[in-house]
C-alpha cells in the first residue's frame, strides 16, 4: 500500500499538467470530490493543490510543454536526486528537467526511461509530498505500461532499488509485476508495470507512459462521475478478482487515470 510515511523509491507526489487549468478543476472536484487551493492570488488558476479533507493529494499546473499531452506526473521519493540523475543517465535514460530547489520545500527532477516514460523524483525538503494516501479520493497505487517489461525492470530497479514479484493475470492475459520499495516488506507494494504492444499504447504513440490509480467508494458510480463531466472510459468498470472494481478512465484533455473500490479484505 501506498502510505504517507515516505521511504526511498516510494510515490511520494503527482501532479497534473493540464491546458484549462480551470476545467480541471471542475473535472476532478465533481469525480473525486477534490478542492483546489491556490499557490498564487486567489484568482490565479496556473498552478496550486488539489486537497481531499482538508489534506494535500496532488499538485495541478498549466500544460507549457508544446506538443506534450495532458498527464500526470508520479513523482517518487529519493534522498539525492543529483546522485538519482547520474544514475538515470547511467542507466540509458534521459533528463527532462535537471535537478532544482523549489525553494525549501525540496529537490526535484524530471526524466523519460529508455523508452521514453515519464517519471518524476523528489528529495524532501519542508515538504515531504502527499499528506493523504490510500483512502477515498487519493492515490492508492501507480501502475505502467510498457513494451519492455525486462528493461523497465532491469532500468528502475537500478534506479531505486525495487523490488518485483511477477504474477499471472487470469485468462492468459500475461505477466504483471508487483512493485514494492528496497527492504520494504509486501504489505508496502506501491503499483505494478505491465507489457503491452506498442500499439495499444496509443496514448503515447506507443511510449511507455506512468498512470495513477485513485480509491472510490463506488468504482460504477465514479465512472458515471467521470462520463458526465466530459471525461471518457477506455476500460471498464470491471472485477479483477483479489484487487477490486476498476475502470480506465480519461479526463476531458485526455489526461488518464485509474478508479479502484478495492477489495473487501477476506
Amino acid at each position: 500500500m501506498i502510505t504517507t510515511d515516505l521511504t526511498p523509491g516510494s510515490p511520494c507526489w503527482l501532479d497534473l499538467g493540464a491546458p484549462d487549468v480551470r476545467a480541471a478543476v471542475a473535472f476532478y472536484g465533481a469525480v473525486l470530490g477534490w478542492e483546489y487551493e491556490s499557490m498564487g492570488e486567489a484568482e490565479d488558476f496556473e498552478g496550486g493543490m488539489f486537497k481531499k479533507d482538508g489534506k494535500t493529494v496532488a499538485g495541478l499546473g498549466k500544460l507549457t510543454e508544446e506538443g506534450a499531452r495532458s498527464a500526470w506526473m508520479i513523482y517518487f521519493t529519493v534522498s539525492d536526486a543529483d546522485a538519482t540523475t547520474r544514475t538515470v543517465e547511467g542507466a540509458g535514460g534521459t533528463v527532462r528537467v535537471a535537478p532544482m530547489d523549489l525553494e525549501d520545500w525540496g529537490r526535484m527532477a524530471q526524466f523519460s526511461d529508455p523508452l521514453g516514460g515519464q517519471f518524476a523524483v523528489w528529495q524532501p525538503g519542508k515538504n515531504s509530498g502527499f499528506e493523504l494516501a490510500d483512502e477515498t479520493g487519493s492515490l492508492s497505487w501507480t501502475e505502467l505500461y510498457t513494451s519492455d517489461a525486462a528493461g523497465a525492470k532491469e532500468f528502475y530497479g537500478g534506479v531505486f532499488g525495487w523490488q518485483y514479484g511477477d504474477m499471472e493475470l487470469p485468462g492468459g492475459g500475461g505477466t504483471y509485476t508487483l512493485i514494492t520499495p528496497a527492504g520494504q516488506p509486501e504489505e508496502r507494494m506501491q503499483g505494478g508495470l505491465m507489457e503491452l504492444p506498442e500499439e495499444n499504447l496509443a496514448l503515447t504513440g506507443g511510449r511507455p507512459y506512468w498512470h495513477p490509480v485513485f480509491n472510490v467508494d463506488d468504482c460504477d458510480a465514479a465512472v458515471a462521475r467521470v462520463t458526465a463531466n466530459g471525461g471518457g472510459v477506455q476500460m471498464g468498470p470491471e472485477d479483477a478478482e483479489g484487487v477490486g472494481r476498476l475502470a480506465v478512465c480519461l479526463d476531458p484533455a485526455g489526461a488518464d487515470f485509474v478508479v479502484l473500490k478495492p477489495a473487501t479484505p477476506g
